[in-house]
């Protein structure tokens, strides 16, 4: 029996096999590999034949296998934590097919953890307004500043560029800033380390100095509750840069190069050779007619350039045994269209970040370094350009270079000599002056992370980091210029050397509370900031060494500290209700010990609405939550650092006063008050972020009220009661309101088509509130200095209106719409027009900031767009005012010179600069970027090597009313503007 039973399970499994066999001849197996979007293999990936509900795993190198799968076609599926799902169609017929997959990151997931001030948090946790923008999400194309990558991505966010010139610094403005004299910009806090404060000698800007394609992410922390962590250098926000680092375990090495070209899009039109004749022959003197040449020369024509760049760097990034590291290399050279600017950057960063002592150890280690190579072209140029008569050539046979110029006869030396009062050829200014610089800087840190044994939950964390940088250069003018015909020509030389150094020490202890269903994180710690420069001073020579002026003093050497106390305390209830409290003492060395310490608090709560059970079960809300804040945050950024100490300026070495055969230097007091403290700012937020579908919706609307008391102004003092009559000290207010909205959302989702949009509204109003220490509303503070007219001031601080307030005259038309020169509106009704009859209109702060942004997939191709608008900023005409009249074409002292096209508009005589003609309305729609790529996956086969190739345009078409060159100025003032190119780029990535 047990032999006859035997048999027959014997033969039941050799059917079994045999059944087992057929099928496997008359099917196939599906394998591939799956890789993140740098090329590095994922471990653990799901991969699901869904028709099948067949699954597996990925392997540490990212590779799977499906095997025995029938013949036919099928839907395979990977899903993947912190990435977007992918599918593919795949069929099979026999044979092994090979399916691989390039996952690309859920940005919504990975902006869950979101870095904040010494830590990061959940985004679902957040109590403050925070806005963090990944590298997916960056602008593209010729980026060679980093601030530029998240230009108009932001809500509250204003990035505005200085122009066109190559690293070209910019004004970022959080919420508008908070102060009137000190400064307005962001703390740039770079993987933990301060970013130093201030200009880097030898290069246009310092940001420049960081290569952007090292940067992961940008965090933005916008009001007080996110901020006042960092105390007294964060009114005007914060902005924390992570940079890339080494993931995974096989080694992704990526290369890019791009190549662009560039070229001015907008001149300033002025009038041509032939309207400068008829001019001059119907209004000029007979001298003038004969000053008149036989050139059609177009002066802009001249200075610009088409301009090529190339960028190019290389990632190797992997982890070496136990050792997650990246190392990277750049190099770009960006030559200006202002003929003869350059910059050359050559960049490096290494990063590594080991786990010790069984994962209880972190260390990161970032270092970066890089030289910038400058020549900066004069940009002098560029106003002659505009006013050079277009009459005359650009070279002739003289003394001066060969560069034709305005000469009158000076008879006591019988000869020819430049006229001092006409404008320099703008060849000759650029051609004839080398202005270069070398710019070295090097910042890092190294960041230990300990989970102490002895209580679980208990971190001690130490950052030491640095950031030093050496900025030298000079400028060389030869005698035969005439733009230094009067001193032989020009000399200058200067170098300065910046070291900081910081050390920051805290303690983090989290903890679940099950008892009270609560948890809470806690922060304690301590801060060192040294911040030191050392400025060497050179004489100033002729081009044969003759010393034209020397330094009182041959270096100088600015120092100044802070140290800093502070904790944080997170409390979450029930994971729907959250406390956030901060408070930071900092200590600054700028002022005075019985105002040296200044102490900031701050309070934020959060309601998680949609994890309530009224809205658990509900499927049209995936998120909702309630925030709201108060804060204070301390300004001490752009106070000097001893102005509460007395001060004397030492005269220069010319004004030396003689007793007897010995020369003394003379010593100058200056105004000081030892009261002098810290600029405050109170900000009040209210926010809730939404969304919708499951995530496809998603974004914020946060309503803000900023209170900045102790704003430095400067103010009249009775004479006799200190050094002078006017006395720098802490007596401004000032209130800036306004409404943030962001929306994201993919409208199309699909297997072979995606589309994304992003859309973000600002809406700040802000004025001074108080600027003296008694009640005048009468009193101003001029700012906005213009050209041509010396003193003169177009803009000014007063109570009631938006700070850089236009101060115009109101000017009074004719019938036909023609301003009536020297005619204005007599505003206070006393008779006379005069300064009192100035009037504040409009100002160059915009009302309104929107960006928008649509991404397109299809399949391989991939179609970028951002555009940007500013709405109600204002802009004064400074180019016009300034060479828009018959004074300025028929010049009394000489020269014959051109003019913009609007003075055939206002025929003014005389100049009118202080008329409200000038100003205006620079409201702008711009395309910032246009781009398209197509991917190439899988390269070279089973290598998970991708190439991407891209063409992108930036600055393509601008919309505005304003006639000039660019709607877009920072300050408000359109005077010799740089132009920003339009930039046509072709780029390659390849990854492996």
């Amino acid at each position: 029996m047990i032999i006859k039973h035997t048999k027959r399970m014997l033969m039941l499994c050799l059917l079994l096999a045999g059944t087992t066999f057929l099928a496997h001849g008359q099917g196939g197996a599906i394998t591939g590999r799956v890789v993140d979007e740098q090329g590095q293999p994922l471990l653990g990936a799901s991969v699901q034949v869904k028709e099948l509900r067949r699954t597996a795993s990925t392997d540490e190198d990212g590779r799977f296998a499906l095997p025995d799968i029938a013949n036919g076609t099928y839907t395979v599926a990977v899903t993947y934590v912190g990435y977007l799902p992918a599918e593919k169609r795949v069929s099979v017929s026999g044979a092994e097919q090979v399916a691989d997959f390039d996952l690309q990151p859920d940005e919504q997931f990975l902006s869950e953890v979101v870095v904040i001030g010494y830590g990061t948090q959940q985004r679902r946790d957040l109590t403050g307004s925070v806005a963090t923008v990944s590298s997916r999400e960056f602008q593209s194309g010729t980026i060679t500043t980093p601030e530029q990558l998240i230009a108009g991505k932001v809500a509250g966010v204003q990035i505005t560029s200085s122009g066109g010139r190559p690293g070209a610094g910019s004004t970022i403005r959080v919420r508008a800033g908070a102060s009137l004299n000190a400064s307005n910009d962001p703390l740039i806090v770079v993987d933990g380390v301060p970013l130093a404060v201030g200009e880097v000698p030898g290069v246009s800007n310092p940001l420049s100095l960081i290569n952007p394609n090292d940067i992961e992410t940008f965090t933005v922390l916008k009001d007080a509750n996110a901020t006042a962590i960092y105390g007294s250098r964060a009114s005007n926000g914060v902005i924390l840069i992570t940079t890339k680092k080494g993931t995974g375990s096989r080694t992704a090495i990526n290369f890019s190069t791009q190549h662009a070209l560039a070229a001015v899009d907008r001149k300033v039109d002025v009038l041509s050779a032939d309207q400068i004749r008829d001019y001059v022959n119907a209004n000029g003197s007979e001298a003038q007619k004969q000053l008149l040449g036989s050139a059609n020369t177009d002066w802009q024509n001249e200075i610009y350039r088409p301009a090529y760049t190339t960028d190019n760097n290389l990632s190797i990034a992997g982890r070496a045994g136990d050792l997650p590291y990246r190392v990277s290399a750049g190099f770009l050279n960006q030559d200006g269209v202002l003929m003869s600017d350059r910059l050359q950057r050559t960049s490096a960063a290494i990063s590594a970040s080991p786990m010790l002592f069984n994962n209880t150890l972190k260390v990161d280690i970032n270092l970066k370094g890089s030289h910038t190579r400058s020549r900066f072209a004069n940009q002098d140029g560029i106003g002659a350009s505009i006013q050079f008569d277009p009459t005359q050539p650009v070279r002739t046979d003289n003394a001066f270079g060969g560069y034709w110029e305005w000469l009158q006869y000076d008879a006591d030396n019988d000869r020819h000599v430049p006229n001092p009062n006409a404008p320099r050829n703008p060849v000759g200014l650029i051609e004839l002056k080398d202005d270069q610089g070398d710019a070295y800087r090097s910042f890092g840190n190294i960041q230990l992370d300990y989970a102490l044994p002895f209580v679980e939950g208990l971190h001690a964390n130490l950052n030491l980091g640095y950031d030093v940088s050496r900025g030298k250069g000079g400028v060389f003018i030869p005698a035969i210029a005439a733009q230094r015909f009067s001193t032989a020509g020009e000399v200058t030389r200067y170098q300065t050397d910046i070291f900081n150094r910081v050390g920051e020490f805290y303690l983090n202890y989290t903890r679940q509370l099950a008892g009270i269903n609560g948890h809470i994180n806690a922060t304690a710690g301590y801060g060192y900031y040294d911040n030191k420069s050392r400025i060497n001073n050179y004489n100033r020579t002729s081009e044969d060494g003759t010393v034209l002026s020397e330094p009182a003093f041959p270096f100088d050497e600015p120092q100044n500290r802070l140290i800093s106390y502070y904790g944080r305390l997170i409390y979450t209830h029930a994971d729907r209700y959250i406390l956030s409290a901060t408070i930071r003492t900092d200590g600054s060395s700028r002022f005075a010990s019985e105002n040296r310490w200044g102490v900031f608090p701050s309070v934020g709560l959060t309601w998680r609405i949609r994890d309530e059970p009224f809205l658990r079960d509900n499927r049209v809300f995936s998120d909702l939550k309630l925030r709201l804040s108060y804060g204070v945050t301390g300004q001490q950024d752009g106070i000097a650092n001893y102005s509460y100490l007395p001060n004397y300026v030492s005269s220069a070495n010319e004004s030396m006063y003689q007793f007897g055969d010995t020369f003394y230097y003379m010593h100058t007091p200056l105004a000081y008050d030892r009261d002098i403290r810290w600029e405050s700012t109170a900000t009040y937020n209210a926010g809730i972020d939404y969304g919708f579908l499951d995530g496809r919706i998603h974004g914020s609307v946060d309503v803000y009220f900023k209170k900045t008391k102790d704003l430095l102004s400067v103010i009249p003092i009775p004479v006799g009661t200190n050094f002078s009559n006017l006395l720098l000290t802490n007596v401004g207010n000032m209130e800036n309101r306004g409404v943030e909205w962001s929306i994201n959302t993919t409208p199309v989702r699909g297997e072979a088509f995606t589309w994304d949009v992003g859309f973000n509204f600002t809406f700040n109003t802000n004025k001074v509130t108080n600027l003296t220490n008694v009640d005048d509303p009468n009193y101003l503070i001029e700012q906005g200095g213009i050209t041509g007219s010396t003193g003169n001031h177009i803009q000014a601080h007063v109570v009631n209106y938006a700070p850089y307030s236009f101060r115009v005259h109101k000017q009074v038309y004719d019938q036909n719409g023609r301003p009536l020169e020297g005619v204005y509106a007599d505003l206070n009704g006393d008779g006379t027009i005069n300064d009192d009859d100035r009037y504040f209109y409009k100002s160059p702060l915009p009302r309104y900031l929107l960006g928008f942004t649509s991404q397109l997939e299809y399949r391989q191709f991939t179609l970028t767009t951002v555009l940007r608008a500013n709405i109600g900023n204002y802009v004064y005409d400074n180019v016009s005012s300034n060479f828009g009249s018959r004074y300025n074409v028929l010049d009394p002292n000489g020269p014959i010179n051109n003019a913009p096209v609007d003075f055939l508009n206002t025929g003014f005589v005389q100049k009118q600069y202080t008329s409200d003609y000038y100003i205006h309305n620079a409201s702008f729609l711009k395309m910032d970027n246009l781009s398209l790529s197509y991917r190439i996956d899988n390269l070279l086969r089973g290598s998970g090597s991708s190439l991407t190739v891209s063409a992108n345009v930036q600055n393509v078409f601008t919309v505005t009313k304003y006639k000039g060159v660019d709607p877009e100025i920072s300050n408000g003032i359109d005077n010799q503007f740089y132009p920003r190119p339009r930039t046509f780029t072709l780029g390659l990535n390849l990854g492996f």
